[in-house]
């Protein structure tokens, strides 16, 4: 971490010696100044160079641990030296700007000038005092270097690598049975033909201490094994991948004896004569390598093995077992023990020689702290040979309470196998994960937030002018890869989201590395908070609330902090308005300040002026705080602010009028603010770096952001949601927006109500006209139109969205027919609700053309041919409320049954359509279909009753029905295969029906 801080902190260094002319004027000052620089410069750089050695020894050497703090204490110092300079060059050039724009009198602008002046010359040697500080703390940190004998870059010596064999003792091994099972059927079985690949490599990857080299151990020596290939061997690779030695030590395992051949050349000529025509399985154990041209020319001369024989690799990188040549399903991710088996191995270890009343009387004990080791075969070994020598009750219990990183065997045993993992990343990558150790242990992790983290604090570093974002993207497969992350499933309902964990004993590492760096607070019980005093410098900090009202909490003693995570699930955020003026006004170095609110509904109502004094911050999440009523002016002097999250504050009423100042600003997620924002400000055009703006208020008057201030927000992705819609009259501001040109955006909500307070001028809308204005990209996958006042959706550009997969219409109360959306080639899901006038569903809506209609079937050639209504649709949802008037769905007439309609259809919700006679054919009839709900619509469900209905005979092939709530039919299998178990609204859009009943009455 040390070297990554270091290095980040030199590039930066390195752009400041450029002086600005302005301050050359003073010849003293750019002297002092550049002078003061040059010296940060050198020492960095000296001591850059033996940052590897000392960082590989801090793990079992305190000392060595505490030079490094010391030396990244001044880097962080530098660092906010630095970013302060770079702000305030930036707020006075936006402040510059501004004034030209007023065009003040000739007087005026020269006393501005000479303000400007006096201001850059006062920070200036503000800066050079505080960097010369800087350079008498590195003058002792370079002298105390020189003690440690630290070795230079070039001849610094690796982490000690185990070296493995194929032996194993099968009783000391607990689980992994299934897991053999499958390896051995993968090599031996009768299916193992390798998918036509002339030499197959499966691959069994995960993190360190999982396993690996123990289950292929195990497979190893299996008796089907051994009986099934001519020749097995056995190779630790480990780090570097040498070719050459690999080569060798296979033919010394036929040759039965050390060699004296030379040259890469003969080498592998010679293995390729000895494998030829045998049957080989190979086992590389621990391949750390991503260099594929030293891998492919050792397996070209394998490849002369015959048909059945195998390459087994262990790998804690995914990246490598591609490299390698693994397929997607010869790629085998082992998971943790149960926690049975976690116990046994632990167990056996820990009873060793002890009576049975001895162990009775452990047990209790022991199964809690088989449960620290979160199913890691290493830690469970090392901790049951810890306990072994622990003979009382007290000391197992002081054991169980003990944090991973506070017990001297796993710091010896535990964590230098992690440390390998950590030694071979890229330094950019070493910052991203030891900033993970700020997180509260088993949180669980959203891929798109921890990036924006990682941005905040400046580690995102792209090439080829990347954005942040993709970088950040590319960062966290990586590590992914590298098993610092673990997939988490949650609910269905949030299957879109990715979400990660990290295992347990990697956060314990973690701790470790950044022990004086990192502080976890959690107050409770109206107890202070006890702090480390050695911990003051820490950068990182997390707060957990276990108390409303703490007492004055030591948070304020980390005056250095650059991240600061509140954690408020336990209360809610309002008894901290009582801190923040004094937490903004002393912790002005942070970066990452985190203030969601949790599940409550009180919370804080407004942010203190002194929010402006945080002059670096770069990430603030105020989400779910919903009385927060305003942001004060103050919060647009955040010039380096690039996210801002304000989801479901929904009594927020307006946005500062500054917020243009706010031109680092990328991400401005404000969605679940609808009903209560009641308009944009101007000068959102010009935050022309935003990516995220999930929703924009049109207002319609010019105190506030038209349309056309959109046009310059060409970096916009994901998710856009335009509400009032209906003030705008002009149609030529909707042209302005140019969303067409915004090819990140995925997902567009087009919302025609009209915002709060204002009069319709519905005898001047033209709904249809401004729909068309409104024309997205073409790789658009999600629409939703709410609230449409014309007769008809004519737009042309909706039939060209070919990448569209979901689509929503919800009450187009004047709307008469359905559009042809049946001719959408990727439409996966539709909701169609609220439709006053629709009074039936036609032929027009499956979207065929009328010669397809009267193309008789016989013309048609093939069955490939045929006409194809909806051909991807799987989930459909009517929900059209008692008032509605749709009585028919038009079933085919024999000239029309030539065409397919909804072949994937999977699901089918109607719910209030009271006067809907019944469902055609072409969906009684769709073997396709796994479930059914029909709801508040009698005549329908009438039809549909189990074993007496109408058309009951027509649907019983269907797996799950539900009518009117309750279940007539479930078939488990089939419901379970189809991968949903209830049935779930289609319509994604940010307000349900009721809300949208709520929001059209308060209008």
């Amino acid at each position: 971490m040390a070297k990554s801080i270091v290095s980040a902190v030199l590039e930066k260094l390195s752009s400041f010696l450029m002086i600005p002319g302005e301050i050359k004027r003073n010849f003293e000052l750019a002297l002092a100044l550049e002078e003061e620089i040059g010296k940060v410069i050198a020492h960095f750089q000296d001591i850059q160079s033996v940052l590897q050695d000392a960082e590989s020894k801090q793990v079992k050497d305190a000392n060595v641990r505490n030079w490094l703090k010391k030396l990244k204490d001044v880097a962080y110092d530098v660092d906010d030296v630095l970013d302060e300079w770079n702000s305030e060059k930036l707020k006075s050039q936006i402040e510059k700007e501004q004034k030209e724009a007023r065009n003040f009198p000739l007087l005026k602008k020269m006393r501005n000038s000479i303000s400007s002046f006096t201001f850059q010359t006062i920070l200036y040697y503000k800066i050079a005092s505080k960097l010369n500080g800087v350079n008498e703390q590195l003058d002792s940190i370079a002298t105390e270097k020189d003690r440690y004998k630290f070795g230079l870059e070039k001849v610094v010596e690796e982490p000690r690598r185990l070296i493995t064999a194929s032996f194993i003792d099968d009783e000391e091994v607990y689980g992994r049975c299934q897991e053999t099972e499958i390896l051995v059927n993968v090599l031996v079985g009768e299916n193992s033909s390798g998918g036509g690949l002339k030499l197959p490599v499966i691959s069994i990857m995960g993190m360190g201490g999982i396993g690996k080299t123990t289950l292929a151990q195990l497979v190893y020596n299996h008796s089907d094994v051994e009986c099934h290939f001519d020749k097995r061997i056995w190779i630790c690779v480990s780090d570097p991948f040498d070719e050459i030695r690999i080569a060798k030590e296979i033919l010394e395992a036929f040759k039965g004896e050390s060699l004296n051949l030379v040259g890469k050349d003969n080498i592998l000529q010679e293995n390729r004569s000895h494998v030829s025509g045998k049957k080989v399985l190979l086992v590389l154990d621990d391949v750390w390598s991503e260099d594929a041209t030293r891998w492919e020319q050792l397996r070209t001369s394998l490849k002369h093995c015959s048909p059945g024989s195998r390459i087994l690799i262990t790998t804690r990188n995914e990246k490598v077992a591609i490299i390698m040549g693994t397929t997607s399903s010869n790629l085998f991710l082992l998971n943790t023990l149960s926690l049975e088996e976690c116990w046994s191995l632990l167990s056996r270890r820990a009873y060793y020689g002890r009576t049975r009343e001895e162990c009775e009387n452990l047990d209790d004990i022991g199964w809690k702290i088989a449960e620290k080791c979160q199913g890691l075969p290493l830690a469970a070994k090392i901790l049951g040979g810890l306990l072994r020598f622990k003979r009382t009750r007290e000391q197992w219990q002081n054991v169980l309470d003990s944090e991973m990183w506070d017990i001297e065997e796993a710091e010896q045993d535990l964590f230098p196998p992690l440390f390998l993992s950590y030694y071979e990343l890229p330094l950019a990558f070493k910052q991203c994960i030891s900033y993970c150790a700020v997180f509260p242990k088993g949180m669980i992790l959203r891929k798109d937030e921890l990036i924006k983290l990682w941005m905040a604090q400046d580690y995102l570093k792209g090439v080829r002018c990347e954005e942040m974002e993709i970088v950040g993207e590319e960062y966290f497969d990586e590590l992914h890869m590298r098993s610092f992350f673990q997939d988490f499933r949650g609910d269905e309902l949030d299957s879109g989201i990715m979400k990660y964990k990290m295992h347990d004993i990697i956060h314990d590492f973690l701790l470790v590395l950044m022990k004086t760096e990192c502080v976890m607070l959690v107050n409770h019980d109206s107890e202070e908070l006890k702090v480390d005093l050695s911990c003051e410098s820490a950068r990182y900090g997390t707060l957990i609330r276990k108390e409303a009202a703490p007492t004055e909490p030591n948070i304020f003693r980390f005056r250095k902090l650059r991240s600061l995570l509140i954690d408020s699930s336990y209360h809610d955020t309002s008894s901290l308005r009582l801190y923040l003026p004094r937490l903004f006004d002393q912790l002005t170095c942070l970066r990452t300040l985190n203030l969601s609110n949790g599940l409550f509904r009180n919370s804080i109502e407004e942010l203190p002026d002194e929010i402006g004094k945080l002059v670096h911050l770069r990430y603030l999440n105020l989400k779910n705080n919903k009385k927060l009523k305003e942001l004060p002016e103050s919060l647009c002097g955040l010039c380096n602010l690039q996210t801002l999250n304000l989801k479901w504050c929904d009594s927020l009423k307006e946005l500062p009028c500054g917020i243009g100042k706010i031109i680092n600003l990328r991400h401005l997620e404000n969605d679940q603010t609808n009903l209560s924002l009641m308009a944009i400000p101007k000068g959102i055009g010009r935050l022309t770096n935003l990516q995220t703006l999930s929703l924009f208020v049109v207002m319609g008057n010019s105190d506030t952001s038209s349309l056309g201030d959109l046009q310059n927000l060409i970096h916009l992705r994901g998710l856009l949601k335009i509400s009032g819609l209906g003030a705008v009259c002009d149609v030529t501001e909707a042209k302005k927006a140019e969303l067409e040109n915004k090819k990140g955006l995925r997902t567009l909500i087009l919302d025609f109500t009209i915002s709060k307070g204002l009069m319709s001028n519905r005898w001047q809308r033209d709904d249809g006209r401004l729909l068309e204005a409104l024309r997205p990209p073409p790789c658009l996958e999600e629409l939703e139109i709410w609230w449409y006042s014309s007769p008809t959706i004519s737009a042309n550009w909706m039939m060209g969205l070919t990448k569209l997969s979901h689509v929503s219409l919800g009450y187009c109360l004047h709307l008469k027919s359905l559009p042809p959306l049946g001719k959408l080639p990727s439409l996966e899901s539709l909701y169609i609700g609220g439709m006053s006038r629709v009074e039936k569903v036609s032929v027009e809506f499956l979207g065929v053309e009328r010669e397809e209609i009267l193309a008789p079937s016989s013309s048609l050639e093939s069955p490939s041919l045929s006409v194809i209504a909806f051909p991807s649709l799987k989930h459909l949802e009517f929900e059209f409320f008692d008032l509605e008037e749709w009585e028919d769905w038009m079933p085919l007439t024999s000239r029309e049954e030539h065409i397919s309609i909804m072949p994937r259809l999977c699901s089918l919700t109607i719910n209030s359509c009271p006067k809907l006679k019944a469902l055609p054919c072409y969906v009684l009839h769709n073997t396709s279909l796994k479930q059914l709900n029909i709801s508040q619509s009698p005549t329908l469900s009438e039809r549909c009753r189990k074993e007496t209905g109408e058309d009951w005979l027509k649907i019983s092939h269907i797996p799950s029905i539900m009518i009117d709530s309750v279940r007539i039919q479930v078939n488990c299998s089939s419901v379970e295969e189809f991968g949903v178990l209830q049935f779930q609204p289609l319509h994604s859009s940010s307000l349900s029906s009721k809300n949208f009943l709520k929001a059209f009455s308060q209008n």
